[in-house]
């Protein structure tokens, strides 16, 4: 069945049920999410430089089984590679998307080949250590420098992640080109603000929790979290025609 191009409601966002149906969604299938969360972050984090071309299509995969599975349909492992289906937009909505992690990435590693030419610390019995303090002054000034970068990268990357939130699964459920994609998420996420920022906030003290709990709960709040995002992104593009209201697990929006 052809879906109409999906429109988007204002201020929809409930970030507390996010959470708590995220939590619902995961435990009801737990070995599944666990597994292709597992699977999802090693391939994410631990494959250098192809990660960025692969992450769209794996989150892609992942919001496809979410969906599926609220409206009480039956998922298997296999699905989360569904998004290689459309491997191309994915792809390209998935580098965009992860932009601010390259540059961030970029600068570290600026910074550790400068650290590897120039060492660290000072070597014992130097004499110019006890000379003046404008050797301090400049490293306080490149500690600033570098937290300001820090900061103006951290800031710049959570705008730009809110500003793409809901790009993945669009491209993925309605078959949309990347830069359609983009440009839609752009106009809900900014009339969903409020709500985005609630939920990332509430995110990262999942994350945090996670974790607390002797580290392995992280990867349980990570499905969490993923399916947080997937249930935001169905109260912001709701079920049309005769779809609409069909959560016979999780209630209506």
């Amino acid at each position: 069945m052809d879906m109409q191009p999906p429109q988007h409601l204002s201020g929809a966002i409930n970030a507390g049920d996010c959470i708590a149906n995220g939590w619902s969604l995961v435990t009801q299938n737990f070995g599944i999410y666990l597994a292709t969360s597992l699977l999802a972050i090693l391939i994410i984090v631990c494959v250098p430089c192809v990660n960025v071309l692969l992450v769209g299509p794996i989150m892609g995969g992942i919001y496809f089984m979410m969906l599926r599975s609220m409206r009480g349909e039956p998922v298997d492992f296999g699905m989360m590679f569904k998004g290689f289906e459309q491997f191309l937009p994915l792809m390209v909505v998935g580098f965009v998307v992860s932009i601010p992690d390259i540059g961030f990435q970029g600068v570290q590693f600026i910074v550790d080949i400068n650290d590897l030419f120039r060492g660290s610390g000072i070597p014992a019995g130097d004499a110019t250590f006890f000379q003046g303090d404008a050797s301090v002054d400049r490293g306080l000034a490149q500690l600033w420098l570098l937290a300001g970068v820090a900061f103006a990268f951290g800031l710049f990357g959570f705008i730009w992640k809110i500003m793409l939130f809901f790009a993945v699964p669009l491209a993925m459920e309605y078959k949309l080109g990347p830069l359609d994609a983009m440009k839609l998420s752009v106009s809900a996420a900014m009339s969903n603000m409020g709500g985005l920022i609630l939920l990332t906030i509430l995110e990262v003290l999942v994350a945090i929790v996670g974790v607390l709990a002797l580290c392995v709960g992280i990867f349980v709040a990570i499905p969490v979290i993923w399916a947080a995002n997937a249930f935001a992104y169905r109260q912001v593009f709701p079920y049309q025609g005769e779809q609409a209201g069909q959560y016979p697990q999780f209630g209506s929006y």
